[in-house]
């Protein structure tokens, strides 16, 4: 694969990353932009890294890229545990931890060239943190009966 690919691929989920970090950073968590860049960016790399010894090794080894990808996945598991905080009643930090989930997902997408998903995946996550807060808040805090009416009148 060509040096130029390489840095257009990490360049590339850099900006993806970066802006679900963002997000992330604006609402105050933890995880924020410095976190997700660096977790798409280094399943990025390690999925470049597994594709380059599959073209190193051809002929000589079988190389699977998936298993490097493999334990990206399961290993992004214990990161965002340790974002999911218990907090009085509720569970904290589910959303930061999902959110990193998918951009490791993304850094290896990108890191295997399927850029269309990656793009179109993101996407859809900042569709999702940016404008479904609005109408998850919304459904929060509005009441579906005035105190005055009990639930079982007409």
């Amino acid at each position: 694969m060509p040096d130029l690919v390489v840095l257009q691929r990490l360049l590339l989920v850099a900006v993806l990353a970066g802006a679900i970090g963002y997000e992330r950073e604006r609402h105050g968590r933890a995880a924020g932009l410095r976190t997700h860049l660096l977790v798409g960016l280094g399943s990025c790399l390690i999925m470049l890294t597994a594709l380059h010894l599959m073209e190193a090794l051809a002929g000589r080894v079988t190389v699977d890229p998936t298993r490097m990808a493999a334990q990206v996945v399961s290993g992004i598991g214990f990161l965002g545990a340790g974002t999911i905080m218990r907090f009085r009643a509720s569970v904290r930090g589910l959303t930061t931890a999902a959110s990193l989930w998918a951009v490791a997902g993304i850094g290896l997408a990108v890191g295997a060239g399927f850029l269309v998903g990656a793009l179109a995946t993101t996407g859809i996550v900042l569709v999702v943190l940016f404008g479904l807060s609005r109408l998850e808040w919304r459904m929060r805090t509005k009441r579906p009966f005035e105190d005055t009416e009990s639930p079982d009148e007409p």
